[in-house]
């Protein structure tokens, strides 16, 4: 079973730097496919409350031999929940729904600029981690200025911010605020979400050279950036094999390679724009 490296997040806790992702796992197949990356060795689950598969992630968790401090858990607050009263009663119903006593991370899922709540909601955010509830709380899919102003208003910066990131967006401005101020950036979409990533020549390049195959070459290039990364699958293979990827390196002229593919087009929404509730 790999052994995965970990990074320390501003709060002191250690999270591991490669995870399994639920988004898109039907509700049906969470469970199994939970279990499956459980067993492979993933003690990092990062799920959210409008991916609908909270109960499966906690089933798995239950059914598990894993204490709780061997697990690290995700989860974020839904759009419509926005605001502080519904954001502690949202909390409380993702708790119940994982079986757990204390959140490892909780994450304001989208900033939604629009509707002007996110600081509101960050409040909220605190009181949960002051009264001992989570462990440490962040954002995804903040922008810089998103960022800035919860610091100014709140004085509380985030441990984690999970954004869109993959070598045709790889985000370098933003990943250096992250780094300049102590937060941890979380890739989201890492292998480009089936839109043709893994299918680049250049990809394929490498992974011939290293033995590897496109997703793992991939993920490689996600760890030696400094990021957590959280991979998808519901195929055993495909899980097992995203994890190991820790036996090698990619070399100055490999990153560069994969720095060419740069397009800066997001494939997901627009933080500065996306309202959606």
């Amino acid at each position: 079973m790999p052994s995965v490296p970990t990074l320390t997040l501003n709060t002191g806790l250690p999270i591991p730097q490669l995870g399994f992702g639920v988004f898109q796992i039907p509700p049906e197949d969470t469970k199994k496919a939970v279990t499956t990356a459980l067993q492979a060795g993933y003690r990092l689950i990062d799920t959210a409350q409008g991916y609908r598969n909270e109960e499966g992630v906690g089933a798995a968790i239950a059914q598990s031999d894993l204490a709780p401090d061997e697990l690290f858990v995700t989860t974020k607050l839904t759009n419509s929940e926005q605001g502080y009263d519904s954001t502690l009663a949202a909390f409380d119903a993702s708790m119940t729904k994982l079986g757990l006593d204390v959140l490892d991370l909780f994450l304001i899922h989208w900033p939604l600029p629009k509707f002007d709540q996110y600081v509101d909601t960050w409040r909220a955010f605190e009181k949960l981690q002051a009264d001992g509830r989570i462990r440490s709380i962040g954002v995804s899919n903040f922008e810089i200025a998103h960022l800035e102003r919860l610091a100014a208003e709140t004085g509380t910066v985030p441990a984690v911010n999970q954004i869109e990131l993959h070598p045709q967006f790889p985000q370098a401005e933003l990943r250096a605020y992250h780094s300049e101020h102590g937060i941890v950036t979380e890739s989201w979409g890492p292998l480009g979400q089936g839109k043709g990533l893994l299918d680049d020549p250049r990809i394929a390049a490498l992974a011939q050279k290293t033995g590897r195959s496109p997703a793992q070459v991939v993920l490689r290039w996600h760890l030696q950036l400094g990021c957590v990364v959280i991979p998808k699958s519901v195929t055993p293979e495909r899980i097992t094999q995203n994890l190991d990827v820790f036996d090698f390196e990619l070399d100055r002229a490999d990153l560069d390679s994969i720095a060419e593919m740069e397009t800066g087009a997001r494939l997901g929404p627009d933080p500065n724009e996306f309202d959606a509730r």
